[in-house]
């Protein structure tokens, strides 16, 4: 695995523990599309 491979599975290990407990705090409620479009300007 090279440093690119480890960088994206870190981000990723972190995405999958960030996110949803990110989304039970959230004031107002926010649509899966909503969501979806968030994180994929998170990716860029």
């Amino acid at each position: 695995m090279n440093n690119l491979d480890a960088v994206f599975v870190d981000v990723d290990d972190f995405c999958q523990i960030f996110l949803p407990a990110w989304e039970k705090y959230l004031i107002f409620p926010v649509s899966n599309k909503e969501i979806s479009l968030l994180i994929s300007q998170l990716s860029k």
